[in-house]
């Protein structure tokens, strides 16, 4: 039945009505929907924030453990030289024995080895003084005794690394200890850098290619795409923070023995100065049998602590953006040879 001429306008404005009540409560939606999206966003950047902190903080103080024992076995390296020049003042040496019990050998006397990787450990603590955190650690990471040697050698420009200095000279034996995946420059290195500070080429080293997977760039601008790229940075630093408590033990741990070791050195360091340099004592045929023993057991503290600064504390990834590993076996190894030799022979 048509409606009455006069109720149209009344059915035509309540239609209206129905519709604009319509119209606003999707506007509502729509808008609430857009502020949980931006909400999400929001909370995952703030995630992933919280996530990046504790990652700097785990860094941090990894980093600050390994520098520290990095810095010791290149000032044990740069002592070798102080040792050698005393020692080659000894006139009428015998060949002295390799050391090899236990199923522990430790190398002979090589007085240019010795000079070689001392020089080199000298160069590289000069280039500690404007290197930034890790430097140091990066070089325990590899082997001091290798990073020494390495020191010695080219760097990728074809400048040798000797004649650089400061930050360069040790960036330029890092990125030739890390190989192509932390080259100095490298897109990853860049990316890492302008969003975390201490990815530096030493971290590298400690870590590998993966720091650089949830450093580099921001997170999307979608929700759900935000919050998947948060969570899976949050499973990645979760791994590596995992990774960097258990190298800061282990390091503790080396830097404990490796100070034992050096201590008893530096003992029988000071005694050999004494016969040589105050007693005047450089022909061996007039040595005491106790000056002859001291003598004996400062070239076998030389090659244990050789050896020790010769460890990779951290085995590189085989893949670039893979995370490293902690060279544990090797560590353990050197550690139970040290205490095996120091029972041997000094106590």
């Amino acid at each position: 039945m048509p409606l009455p001429v006069w109720l149209i306008p009344l059915a035509v404005k309540g239609a209206a009505a129905v519709a604009g009540a319509a119209g606003v409560g999707t506007a509502v939606h729509g808008a609430a929907k857009m502020k949980e999206a931006n909400d999400t966003v929001k909370l995952a950047q703030s995630c992933h924030e919280d996530n990046i902190e504790k990652f700097e903080k785990e860094n941090n103080s990894t980093s600050t453990a390994m520098d520290k024992l990095g810095k010791l076995e290149l000032e044990i390296l740069h002592s070798f030289s102080e040792f050698s020049d005393i020692f080659e003042q000894i006139k009428n040496r015998p060949v002295f024995e390799t050391y090899s019990k236990n199923g522990i050998i430790l190398p002979k006397y090589n007085g240019e080895k010795i000079k070689e990787v001392s020089v080199g450990a000298g160069v590289l603590l000069g280039g500690l003084g404007g290197a930034g955190l890790g430097a140091a650690g990066g070089f325990a990471a590899a082997g001091a005794t290798t990073a020494a040697v390495m020191a010695l050698g080219t760097a990728s420009t074809g400048t040798a690394i000797a004649t650089l200095s400061g930050a360069a000279l040790t960036n330029a034996t890092l990125a030739a200890l890390g190989g192509g995946a932390i080259a100095a420059g490298g897109g990853g290195i860049a990316a890492g850098t302008a969003v975390l500070g201490a990815a530096t080429l030493g971290v590298g080293l400690l870590i590998g290619g993966i720091i650089f997977n949830f450093t580099g760039g921001k997170l999307s601008d979608k929700a759900d795409e935000a919050w998947d790229q948060m969570k899976k940075a949050e499973k990645q630093i979760n791994t590596i923070c995992t990774y960097l408590d258990d190298l800061k033990k282990i390091s503790n741990m080396y830097y404990a023995s490796l100070s034992k070791v050096d201590d008893i050195y530096k003992e029988h360091l000071n005694g050999l100065k004494s016969i040589v340099n105050e007693l005047g004592h450089k022909d061996w045929n007039t040595f005491t049998k106790e000056e002859k023993k001291l003598t004996e057991n400062i070239i076998l503290l030389v090659g244990l602590l050789y050896n020790m600064c010769k460890v990779e504390l951290v085995l590189k990834a085989k893949e670039d953006g893979d995370m490293n590993t902690i060279n544990k076996e090797a560590i353990e190894t050197s550690v139970n040879s040290a205490e095996v030799v120091i029972a041997d022979k000094f106590y």
